[in-house]
């Protein structure tokens, strides 16, 4: 039996106290706690308190000596900061929370949203593409935004220059979701706050998983595409370049089990390149809405919620009073740690690798495996990226 139930059952509960939710925000917002590492946590401690209390002991196995959690006060002033903006915070498993992204394996626990959070229950197209977009490029993402709003969709994309800002004032009457890379009150580009204002005052919703008043970095912003494609039934990619964030969106969606859609662009423009290449390896060819709809009926079963239904009960069938299992105790001795430890380091480099593909090569149970990731990745040596996918963290010496 595989040990890595805890991706497919959060959450156990969703908070439902104050005290509680102060607990998952503080759990998120440690140091050196990313969202895989977030459910493992709390798939093992039973509770964010209970987990809160365990991660210095955790950090100390791992060679972190004297590791703190996120202090009370930081994220109770996130709280006032957020109250102060309007801004509601929205826990995976809670009412409110966009149910295709509650699919994924890494699900945001938590998110900031500003707007009518009644737009993320809806069902989402994601439309994207690039920032210096073309004016066919741009006339098409008006189209296919109004099109797919008139058909009951909201369109989700990522506030943008270029494809994204087109889409969502296309779809402001119908209803949009901009899924932001920094915090939820961190309007960029400025070029767009009155967009942003819009959105939120017209029936849609501005969403992120970041703290509020963060400002967004590079690294921000793949992190943030795989919410963008998360929350939709299909991704529809307009304009692209081969190398950019809309291909990490499409293949962010790729590995979710969503729909993706391309429109042609001719071969001499570079911003064609990407769509040309994503139809080419077998993305549906999109001329209109109607191409769209043909592939997303509006009631069409979710390919990424298929493991879902199939899987064991979660947490949440078991008494409330229950005791939750603790964590298998290490019965391997330093020496046998050290060694998985040089065994997975040496096996992963800076492109990303599938953690089942290492597991797989390792020879080892998962069981094994999952607790020495969890080690390396509070000591800095590793990072998860989306989709289940390993690599080292660059040597910054």
């Amino acid at each position: 039996m595989r040990d890595d139930s805890y991706s497919s059952t959060h959450p156990p509960l969703p908070p439902t106290t104050e005290d509680d939710r102060v607990s998952w925000l503080r759990l998120l917002r440690s140091r050196r706690v990313g969202v895989t590492t977030f459910w493992r946590l709390l798939a093992e401690h039973g509770s964010a308190a209970a987990a809160l209390q365990a991660l210095p002991e955790v950090a100390r196995a791992a060679g972190v000596d004297g590791y703190e959690v996120c202090p009370e006060p930081v994220v109770l002033a996130e709280m006032k900061s957020a109250r102060l903006r309007g801004a509601r915070l929205i826990a995976c498993g809670a009412p409110g929370y966009p149910p295709d992204l509650a699919s994924l394996s890494d699900a945001p626990p938590l998110l900031w949203v500003t707007g009518d959070s009644a737009a993320l229950g809806r069902p989402m197209v994601a439309l994207i593409g690039a920032r210096n977009a073309s004016s066919l490029g741009l006339r098409m993402a008006r189209s296919l935004g109004a099109g797919l709003g008139e058909a009951g969709f909201v369109v989700v994309s990522g506030l943008a220059r270029g494809i994204d800002t087109a889409a969502h004032l296309a779809a402001l009457d119908s209803g949009t979701v901009a899924v932001m890379a920094g915090g939820v009150d961190v309007l960029y580009p400025s070029e767009n706050t009155r967009l942003a204002e819009d959105i939120a005052a017209r029936g849609g919703a501005l969403i992120s998983e970041q703290p509020m008043g963060l400002q967004p970095l590079a690294r921000h912003f793949p992190v943030r595409n795989r919410i963008v494609s998360g929350t939709a039934r299909g991704v529809v990619v307009v304009e692209a370049a081969a190398k950019s964030g809309s291909l990490i969106t499409a293949r962010a969606a790729l590995d979710q089990g969503r729909e993706v859609m391309a429109v042609p662009g001719h071969p001499f423009d570079a911003r064609a390149s990407g769509c040309n290449m994503l139809i080419r390896d077998g993305a549906r060819l999109v001329r209109s809405v109607e191409d769209v709809l043909e592939t997303l009926p509006p009631d069409a079963p979710r390919q990424a919620a298929l493991p879902l239904q199939d899987a064991p009960e979660p947490p949440r069938s078991r008494p409330q009073d229950a005791p939750v299992p603790p964590a298998p105790p290490q019965r391997r001795s330093l020496r046998e740690t050290a060694d998985l430890h040089s065994q997975i380091l040496a096996r992963l480099g800076p492109a990303p690798l599938a953690e089942d593909q290492l597991i797989r090569d390792l020879g080892a149970k998962s069981g094994q495996v999952s607790p020495a990731l969890t080690d390396l990745e509070l000591d800095g040596r590793i990072q998860r990226q989306p989709g289940g996918l390993l690599s080292l963290v660059p040597d910054r010496g």
